[in-house]
């Protein structure tokens, strides 16, 4: 009697769950949709420079199709949907929200085999055995001013300045593009960078680099977190040099975080600074006021 009182139980179990999930909107069984969320616009740009094609991510304001104002262009290496160019992107709707900043093109440019094409030839033993693939950096920028440049140009109003921004080993490859081809953008943007590739060769020859460079209204915002070592050693050499030897017309700060973020924490923070730094203005002096400085409204 007892096998059969704990059958009869087991079906009245697998009885009410069936009633129950009867019972259960089929709705609320479905798998939730929804609309895409669009950041910006993606271009695959075929490359003869680099032999492939690569993409290009754009953001552009929302205000761009009413008008014929011109922008300035931020140019994110690592710039993949993969990679940097949703959180930059969201920095330039920021100042657009805001108004504290310039409102800007904010452009992406994939990288792929970042050791190769973010750094300079390596000439210390040590790094060829380590790494035999790198010093592509000359070809990457001729991508960037011969390809990428002009193809935003030609479909976008684009304004006065350039500014070229990176991190980690796109940071190495802004200091480098600063330093070898100063005229190729106008700002420069390099948050920890891999200055200890090579053994510090770009820092260490910073001196003669700058001797060397033309009189131009550039400006460059260099910026490091707790990373140390010969990293540290590097942007401290730089920083130096620039002290000793600054090209006339430039504009330069350091600002040193390493008290406060690491190699995977300054990034964005930093980016934020820059862009108040070079493009800052008076909040709202084009656009109407924010929400929470519209008479009445308080802030949460």
């Amino acid at each position: 009697m007892a096998q059969i009182r704990i059958r009869r139980m087991a079906r009245y179990l697998v009885h009410a769950c069936f009633l129950t999930m009867c019972l259960i909107s089929p709705a609320a069984a479905e798998p939730v949709s929804g609309v895409p969320i669009v950041t910006g616009r993606s271009f695959n740009l075929p490359s003869k420079i680099m032999g492939d094609s690569r993409q290009v991510n754009v953001w552009l304001p929302s205000g761009y199709g009413q008008g014929g104002a011109r922008y300035s262009v931020l140019y994110v290496l690592d710039g993949g949907l993969d990679q940097d160019f949703p959180h930059i992107a969201g920095l330039g709707q920021l100042g657009e929200l805001s108004g504290t900043y310039e409102t800007l093109i904010v452009v992406g440019v994939q990288s792929r085999k970042r050791l190769l094409e973010l750094t300079p030839k390596a000439h210390d033993p040590r790094y060829l055995r380590a790494f035999p693939d790198n010093g592509g950096a000359p070809l990457f920028r001729r991508f960037l001013s011969e390809e990428v440049v002009p193809f935003i140009d030609a479909r976008f109003r684009t304004g006065p300045r350039r500014a070229l921004m990176g991190e980690s080993l796109a940071g190495l490859f802004v200091v480098d593009t600063f330093l070898e081809s100063p005229r190729a953008f106008d700002d420069y943007i390099a948050v920890s960078p891999s200055l200890w590739w090579d053994e510090r060769a770009l820092t260490r020859n910073a001196p003669a680099l700058l001797a060397h460079q033309e009189p131009s209204e550039r400006r460059l915002y260099l910026t490091m977190g707790d990373e140390g070592g010969t990293a540290r050693v590097g942007m401290d050499e730089l920083v130096a040099a620039l002290g000793a030897h600054p090209p006339r017309g430039l504009t330069w700060s350091f600002v040193d975080r390493s008290a406060n973020e690491t190699h995977a924490t300054i990034y964005h923070s930093a980016a934020l600074d820059a862009l108040r730094k070079f493009y800052g203005r008076t909040p709202n002096v084009t656009g109407p006021a924010p929400w929470f400085m519209i008479e009445g409204a308080s802030p949460l």
